[in-house]
């Protein structure tokens, strides 16, 4: 039998979230019975199946959630979709597909309820590609299908890589989301120019940053050394910010944060809550095709 982590549940924040905020970032695992992986882990895997995921939402009062594919499932989307059906519509995917994978099947994917596909160059501890994701080979080949069907990518890389690629993958004309606040180095400053070069792309509307901390820094639960950058983003462009917390925090163990701690940090950070309703409501809805509350 497989041995699992059990995830750490929220904590309620002290500032509620407006009406139909979306979690933009977050994992289902397992029940493993029934979803196993189909690639090796290089993570204790943690047990967070659609019940449990949906409870981490309502403690912090998250309408919306969006699913990102783990690496360890590689293609196989039978935990997410299963999510997704459970969650009556509050749940959707980015789900990984290979480069051969054809414009009928993106489009069953676009039916139910995936509506992203993830494309990784970040490398695992020991400097490897995660096994089971995809790179950004896949998406020079899968560009074309992915803009007739409506899908978006999403791209988990070095922010120097990002913009080094950014160019290039802009000319298929699909929607760029950058994980992790574009994974810059926060020890060069603002100045740095990769970050620079993100924020010029931010500012011209040419990509979307979901504003996840935890894998840009190590200084939790403050996250000091990100704040001049979170701010940066936000006066750059904040109808191009989405927000996620990476629930359940793998291979963070004992130094996984609060989900309700990091949403009270949001909102110290952005003071207005017009731009918190954005980024937190109306930008996913737009990027996700969800309906804005009434």
């Amino acid at each position: 039998m497989i041995e699992t982590v059990t995830p750490r549940m929220p904590t309620a924040p002290e500032n509620a979230l407006p009406d139909g905020a979306c979690d933009a970032h977050t994992h289902v695992f397992g029940p493993y019975d029934r979803f196993p992986f189909t690639e090796p882990s290089n993570y204790p895997p943690p047990l967070a199946p659609v019940a449990l995921h949906l409870a981490m939402l309502d403690s912090v009062a998250a309408r919306r959630g969006i699913i990102v594919q783990p690496a360890p499932y590689g293609t196989d989307r039978g935990a997410m979709l299963d999510a997704i059906t459970q969650s009556q519509g509050r749940l959707r995917g980015v789900s990984v597909a290979t480069a051969d994978t054809s414009e009928q099947v993106l489009s069953e994917l676009v039916a139910s309820g995936i509506c992203g596909l993830r494309f990784v160059e970040m490398r695992d501890p020991k400097g490897s590609p995660f096994k089971g994701s995809v790179g950004f080979d896949a998406l020079r080949k899968l560009g074309p299908k992915m803009k007739a069907v409506g899908l978006h990518a999403e791209l988990w890389a070095n922010c120097s890589d990002h913009v080094a690629a950014i160019p290039e993958l802009l000319a298929h004309q699909v929607p760029l989301v950058l994980d992790h606040m574009g994974s810059f180095d926060p020890s060069r400053g603002l100045n740095d120019s990769a970050f620079q070069q993100m924020l010029t792309h931010l500012s011209k509307g040419e990509i979307w940053i979901k504003l996840t901390l935890c894998r840009t820094s190590k200084k939790a639960p403050s996250y000091a050394d990100l704040h001049p950058f979170h701010d940066s983003l936000v006066a750059a462009n904040p109808d191009r910010l989405i927000w996620g917390s990476d629930w359940p925090y793998v291979r963070m163990g004992d130094a996984a944060p609060d989900v309700g701690q990091m949403i009270d940090l949001f909102t110290s950070w952005v003071s207005d809550p017009s731009i918190r309703r954005k980024i937190l409501v109306e930008n996913p809805a737009r990027l996700y095709g969800f309906d804005l509350p009434s």
